[in-house]
């Protein structure tokens, strides 16, 4: 007997929801990607934690669903995750949500589920959308082994030490970035991984969600031919096993990829080691070419 639906097309089940922390993903763009369950537990729940109340709302109301809202963030966890621990242990069902995709993936989250677990009580995950995810399924690339490095450093050095650390990984790697650091990212990717098969997802499940590229640089001089970048992106990049076979770039693309590196701040020896390792050539072959090119 299927179950009886109520009028916003919600699943309706009589029997109240158990106490316990559910982690309710949400849509990542497209409304229509969250699922019947998630549907009934936010509309049955006691309490939903969001990383933003003011978004979580919009959701709620588009599917005619109210319920009491509580902010759950970096900047309150502290404070926040008594009052949720004290809310399932007198009894209430409390929904973790986080802006959007899967909450704890990139998103404030682990230290509640740790002191809910620790405490003794229910934590019960919901799968649905996440980014990284579905990055990977549309790469083409390996996704029976990958790594999510989630967002990379903001600053310089310590992306390079980061991404440094993961040159010889060899599961597909997945990262996020914002529009306003992606080709900073990239080039450091670039100087640091060397020049790997690679794609980006921008807007991913959105009105505007676009694939670009097939390599890093590829990704980067498309991005860097634009006015104005914008929309989160998740990046794939093949990882060190996947690099095998050397790309095959002739003199004239070898001096470009330099000069661009250079540009985005690289040391010349970083370059220099990166380009090797891509072309697989020589170092001592590519500086003598790279010092006759008059650019």
């Amino acid at each position: 007997m299927s179950p009886a639906v109520a009028k916003n097309g919600i699943p309706r089940d009589d029997a109240p929801l158990e106490p316990g922390l559910y982690l309710v993903p949400t849509p990542i763009g497209n409304l229509e990607d969250i699922t019947l369950r998630a549907l009934r537990v936010l509309s049955s729940c006691d309490l939903v934690a969001a990383e933003d109340t003011r978004r979580v709302r919009k959701l709620l109301n588009h599917f005619d669903i109210a319920v009491k809202t509580l902010s759950y963030r970096e900047h309150n966890r502290v404070r926040a995750t008594p009052q949720i621990i004290d809310a399932i242990r007198n009894g209430s069902a409390v929904a973790l949500v986080s802006d959007a995709g899967t909450p704890c993936v990139s998103d404030p989250g682990a230290e509640l589920v740790a002191a809910c677990a620790s405490a003794g009580l229910k934590v019960i995950p919901l799968p649905g959308p996440c980014a990284a995810v579905a990055a990977v399924a549309a790469s083409g690339f390996p996704a029976d082994n990958f790594a999510f490095l989630g967002f990379p450093p903001a600053r310089k050095a310590a992306r390079l030490k980061m991404l440094e650390s993961a040159r010889g990984r060899p599961e597909t790697l997945v990262f996020y970035e914002a529009p306003h650091r992606v080709a900073a990212s990239l080039a450091d990717m670039l100087e640091a991984l060397g020049d790997r098969r690679a794609v980006a997802f921008r807007e991913l499940t959105k009105l505007h969600e676009e694939r670009i590229g097939d390599s890093i640089s590829a990704i980067l001089d498309e991005l860097q031919s634009r006015d104005e970048v914008r929309g989160e992106f998740a990046l794939v990049i093949a990882g060190a096993g996947e690099e095998q076979e050397t790309l095959q770039l002739d003199d004239g693309e070898l001096a470009r990829r330099y000069r661009l590196l250079l540009a985005e701040g690289a040391d010349p020896r970083d370059a220099l080691k990166a380009l090797a390792e891509a072309s697989g050539r020589p170092k001592r072959e590519l500086y003598d070419l790279l010092r006759r090119d008059k650019g």
